[in-house]
């Protein structure tokens, strides 16, 4: 039987819907970009996302359930983010979500967002040959999980979901790498959101114009970020003619170099089969090709997610909400958002 799941997406400035069935069929998949109305701030803005997200959610629900031809009482489930994100944004969508599920009479389901990017890799690649390394890029996060099958799990060679685990081998202890871009761009005027305006301005760069330091390089599989951001910051002040491409280049090159290497490292440490990632970084042009350079030399599968599964969305919101739905049921209603919401670990 299939299971169809309308997802709500929220977390910080992209109002999405989608409508997925048993966790993998993306029958639509719609997004609702802010990026406009922060852009004259240089980042996001809680309230103005949060007042965004209410004028905005109720249309793009409607064209996801238009796009997969399906009204309410057709759903199985209707589910949300519930965390990590900004309060006020987690609030609509979470409001919004249990309205919904009581008006149709579907089950709510909560959503880890970060957990939720780790499945984003499963839609596009559900036979994904397990353990893999994660390498999670985004604005607010930077994450090396170890993703696997629950030891013995019998209920998956019965044909149930497959039960999985997470292992944190390494986070970020400072800057995440999306906020590294974010500042940098910032400084150098290219514009927000920086991961873009860097990936572009650096096309015309030199990467080995200037070597820029690379943090915790040698050291566990930890990241620091601040270190190279304020490094950039100095070096343009002290040289106010160095040409922007080249900056831009030699930073994005020091990142990605961090990045790959840890990542190579962690995937060798705990055999893995191959490295995924995922996150709006994962986006970064550069770090794309490099993941899949040295996959092919050492043997591992890469993947890559597709662009629209990089950056928020509510597809992969909906596949998580089918495995949660099935291996621990419904989410209580009276759970509420929660902004500093981890991954669950092992």
């Amino acid at each position: 039987m299939v299971t169809t799941i309308l997802a709500i997406e929220t977390s910080c400035d992209e109002t999405a819907a989608a409508v997925v069935a048993d966790g993998r069929d993306v029958r639509s998949s719609v997004v609702s970009s802010q990026v406009d109305l922060h852009a004259a701030f240089g980042g996001v803005v809680p309230e103005v996302a949060s007042r965004a997200h209410v004028a905005l959610l109720t249309p793009v629900v409607a064209e996801a359930l238009l796009e997969a031809g399906i009204d309410g009482s057709e759903l199985d489930a209707v589910a949300a983010t519930i965390g990590p994100g900004l309060i006020g944004a987690l609030l609509v969508g979470v409001s919004a979500a249990k309205a919904y599920s009581l008006a149709w009479r579907a089950p709510f389901v909560g959503v880890n967002h970060m957990e939720a990017h780790l499945h984003a890799a499963l839609i596009e690649e559900p036979e994904l040959a397990l353990p893999v390394v994660v390498l999670l890029v985004s604005g607010g996060h930077t994450l090396l999980i170890a993703m696997d099958r629950v030891p013995g799990d019998e209920a998956a060679q019965a044909g149930s979901p497959v039960r999985f685990v997470y292992r944190l081998l390494g986070e970020t202890i400072d800057d995440a790498a999306g906020e590294a871009f974010d500042k940098v761009a910032r400084f150098l005027g290219l514009g927000y959101p920086g991961g873009p305006a860097i990936d572009r301005a650096a096309v015309s760069g030199d990467p080995g114009a200037i070597r820029f330091p690379r943090g915790l390089m040698d050291d566990g599989h930890d990241f620091s970020f601040s270190g190279v951001k304020t490094s950039v910051i100095n070096y343009v002040r002290k040289h106010p003619d160095a040409r922007v491409p080249d900056v831009a280049a030699s930073f994005q090159e020091a990142v990605v170099d961090v990045l790959v290497t840890k990542a190579r490292r962690a995937a060798a440490e705990i055999g893995a089969r191959g490295i995924c990632i995922g996150g709006g970084v994962a986006a970064n042009s550069v770090l794309r090709q490099r993941v899949l350079d040295s996959c092919a030399a050492d043997g591992r599968q890469a993947f890559l997610p597709h662009l629209s599964m990089c950056t928020d969305n509510a597809a992969m919101i909906g596949a998580t909400a089918w495995y949660r739905l099935r291996t621990d049921g419904p989410t209580p209603l009276d759970v509420g958002p929660d902004p500093n919401l981890k991954l669950p670990l092992a």
